[in-house]
């Protein structure tokens, strides 16, 4: 009798176990910037606007990333993403700001120690790139590490697609397993990529919604993201 018990205790365990592994998890309440920071360095202004983040360029700034104040390893992510044609973006993952060690191994590797905002506190990781059509929407980068795309096809000169809708919102679909990443954009696969060194450096992080530096004289530029959900996996 006590073995049954014990048997049915584990399996009512590893089934509650499945079920919060199920369950999708809504990371922006439509409302507040609860659950995000700014990483250091960015000035971009973010605001809620009409149950939306909404992202706006700031002349001067560097890169600049609201992200989750909690961290993701293994995970299903969606969202939707209008972007200004004339503004860059992007949806980092697994990503966190430079540490010490992180200066450390890039002085060691290049011969020079990252200083100001490339230095301490720089946001980087894999980047979902976010652009207008034709271009590169969907395919990975590493933002601020050694590699630039980790994407074979924008690196390698591959043809430019034409999913993102202009001036519209688009849905993305990001799938982060091991060292293999997928993404989606309203519905058709975009990246499938497997690249073990970044998930060495980068396998668990923040998700990081980037407003990208802008040229003087330029802008301002805007981009805004909704209906924003993560699943663990």
């Amino acid at each position: 009798m006590k073995r049954i018990l014990i048997m049915i205790l584990a399996i009512a365990a590893t089934a509650s176990a499945v079920r919060a592994q199920d369950k999708w998890v809504s990371l922006f309440d439509g409302k507040t910037l609860n659950g995000w920071k700014m990483a250091e360095h960015g000035k971009a202004n973010y605001e809620v606007v009409d149950g939306a983040i909404h992202g706006v360029t700031v002349e001067g700034s560097p890169n600049s990333f609201l992200m989750t104040e909690q961290e993701f390893g293994d995970f299903e992510l969606e969202f939707e993403v209008k972007v200004h044609d004339q503004l860059n973006s992007g949806c980092q993952i697994r990503s966190r700001g430079k540490t010490e060690a992180d200066v450390e191994a890039e002085a060691k590797r290049t011969g020079t120690r990252p200083q100001g905002e490339g230095g301490l506190g720089r946001f980087h990781g894999p980047q979902v790139e976010i652009e207008k059509a034709p271009g590169f929407a969907g395919y990975i980068y590493g933002e601020a590490t050694q590699y630039g795309w980790l994407s074979a096809e924008p690196r390698t000169g591959g043809k430019q697609h034409s999913l993102i809708k202009s001036g519209d919102w688009n849905k993305f679909r990001i799938v982060a397993k091991g060292a293999h990443i997928q993404t989606m954009i309203n519905g058709t696969m975009v990246a499938d990529l497997h690249h073990e060194e970044i998930f060495k450096t980068h396998p668990r992080g923040h998700i990081g919604l980037q407003v990208h530096g802008i040229a003087a004289g330029t802008g301002p530029f805007d981009v805004s993201w909704r209906n924003i959900r993560i699943r663990p996996l």
